[in-house]
């Protein structure tokens, strides 16, 4: 928990300040896992063409606005609704070997700034390696074929196979960190846990 604590409080990208105007991205968290929330469509994106689902109406027959992209253990994700339903057989698994990948998201409806959902505005060069970040996590698709998703216990969520391994130290959180280190964000160097994450996020005024 110490080293957790000293590595994310140490900045990548120190020199970093939100634009002004640009696209607005949130950060959001439920106190344990983070993920990134961004424009189904604008002038550098439309997630459309890599999520299939991006582009389905809701359950409340709204169409999306914004998805939600968290990255995690593919056997949590897709079996683990609760701590209660985590197996100690995944767990150690996890613990001593790691586990797959697995890209969940979410699909939004004009979300709110909130606490648990926090803007940033970056400049459309940031927004693109963003982008790419997330691009380059999932697996090559063939020409011409559509992206197979899985169910999700999280509701009106679609879970897609990505690339990558899950450990202790590469947790759902550290992954959102290095994306957004890599689009040039300031953030913590290691960041296992969803406070190494928001606590570079700041809370909207008024919230």
């Amino acid at each position: 928990m110490l080293a957790a604590w000293i590595g994310s409080s140490i900045p990548r990208n120190p020199d970093w300040t939100e634009a002004d105007e640009g696209v607005v991205v949130m950060i959001e968290t439920n106190g344990i896992h983070t993920g990134i929330v961004m424009p189904v469509v604008s002038e550098v994106k439309d997630w459309r063409e890599t999520f299939p689902s991006a582009g389905q109406p809701r359950d409340d027959g709204r169409m999306p606005t914004h998805i939600a992209i968290g990255w995690g253990e593919k056997e949590v994700f897709l079996n683990t609704p609760t701590w209660g339903d985590l197996k100690a057989s995944t767990a150690l698994r996890i613990a001593f070997s790691g586990g797959d990948g697995l890209m969940r998201v979410g699909h939004y409806a004009w979300p709110q700034p909130s606490e648990y959902h926090r803007p940033l505005v970056l400049r459309p060069d940031e927004y693109r390696r963003l982008v790419a970040e997330v691009e380059k996590a999932l697996p090559a698709l063939p020409h011409g074929e559509e992206r197979f998703s899985y169910d999700s216990f999280e509701q009106g969520a679609r879970n897609y196979d990505a690339r990558g391994r899950y450990t202790l130290a590469n947790t759902c959180n550290q992954w959102v960190g290095d994306t957004l280190a890599k689009a040039g964000v300031k953030i913590g160097h290691w960041t296992p846990f969803a406070g190494g994450v928001m606590k570079w996020v700041p809370v909207p005024a008024g919230r």
